[in-house]
């Protein structure tokens, strides 16, 4: 969670990279990949959705992260990690709660995957300069700050997809704790449920 590589870690920890590598595959593949929230009830929510790319093992195997956040909350609602396909877009909008595919206007960018599953009385197309898809650009980057396989130029990418998928939602399990602690804090000092 800290961007440590893992031999640091091992030499840090003094222990071997192998039991150390061997330790994380097995998280990697306990950790759930589904995003926890927060439950909410229908009603004017608002969405923030956008992909960015990364790459496992080579810079030819592009892998693209596809996020999805309340805009109120902050929350990350869903995720899909993929190509930049129109499958994967479905993928992403089948990942997100039900609340969200009925009641949320949903916001991106002009990317045309979006177009052809987002329903048209949900979806609306912004460009950057109008903010209403701020909050996920700045996640964007929280990812890649938060993320060493993620930084755009780096030596600690991902080898194994399956560790990279790993990766990405134990950071957006944490993430979202987080983001629930905050919110819990806001309400017991008697603050509205929405993040500024």
């Amino acid at each position: 969670m800290e961007k440590i590589p893992l031999a640091g870690i091992a030499r840090a920890t003094d222990v071997s990279d192998s039991w150390l590598q061997t330790y994380v595959n097995a998280c990697y593949d306990a950790v759930p990949q589904v995003a926890e929230v927060l439950p909410k009830a229908k009603g004017k929510l608002k969405v923030q959705m956008d992909e960015l790319w990364s790459f496992v093992d080579h810079k030819g195997n592009k892998q693209w992260v596809w996020v999805a956040i309340d805009a109120d909350t902050r929350e990350i609602i869903g995720c899909h990690i993929g190509d930049r396909s129109r499958e994967s877009a479905i993928a992403l909008w089948r990942s997100i709660p039900a609340v969200y595919r009925q009641c949320a206007k949903v916001y991106t960018d002009y990317w045309e995957a979006y177009v052809t599953v987002i329903p048209s009385k949900r979806h609306v197309v912004v460009g950057k300069d109008s903010g209403l898809t701020s909050y996920i650009e700045r996640l964007n980057n929280t990812l890649r700050q938060r993320i060493s396989r993620l930084v755009r130029k780096t030596l600690s990418f991902s080898k194994k997809l399956e560790n990279h998928i790993g990766a990405i939602w134990t950071f957006i399990h944490d993430y979202n704790r987080r983001v629930r602690e905050k919110l819990a804090q806001r309400e017991e000092a008697g603050f509205s449920s929405v993040l500024y």
